[in-house]
């Protein structure tokens, strides 16, 4: 089940973000990145500056995604599924229901790192592409990638 996130979920997403994202520090020879690094107070201004979804499963949060509207851009960031969840389509649902937040958007946003090769084919395979490069160090490159939500992608999502 898919639903707006409560703050007294928070320290729980904070929790399963850290291990969601251990992974992905891996690829990045054990850089400090932000996921990793996010206060409690931090995430609690993305929870009042936008909006987090969470996928709960027997009473637990097993995976978490934020969005915001920025004009007509629905910008997505931290999507999270638990590592013993993954691959079961929660990632998908909570793309599509962050997409869904804002009817009249006509584009989505995100970007992820340049070594994280599942994430991007994830995103490309739920019709993402990549529109901007930007090196941050000579560790990492973010990728930028958006969709067109136009109103028939949005019914064939419901």
């Amino acid at each position: 089940m898919i639903e707006q996130a409560r703050q007294e979920d928070l320290p729980e997403i904070l929790t399963l973000q850290r291990l969601a994202y251990l992974s992905e520090a891996a690829l990045y020879d054990g850089m400090a990145i932000p996921p990793l690094t996010q206060t409690l107070e931090e995430l609690e201004r993305d929870h009042q500056e936008g909006i987090v979804l969470i996928a709960v499963e027997d009473g637990g949060i097993v995976g978490s995604v934020r969005a915001e509207r920025d004009g007509d851009c629905v910008r997505i960031g931290k999507l999270i599924v638990h590592p013993s969840a993954q691959n079961r389509g929660i990632g998908t649902r909570l793309m599509e229901a962050a997409e869904r937040l804002w009817p009249d958007a006509a584009r989505a946003e995100l970007f992820t790192g340049h070594r994280s090769e599942k994430n991007l084919a994830f995103h490309r395979k739920l019709g993402y592409v990549t529109f901007d490069e930007r090196r941050v160090d000579e560790r990492l490159t973010l990728i930028y990638m958006e969709k067109r939500l136009s109103q028939g992608d949005r019914q064939d999502a419901e």
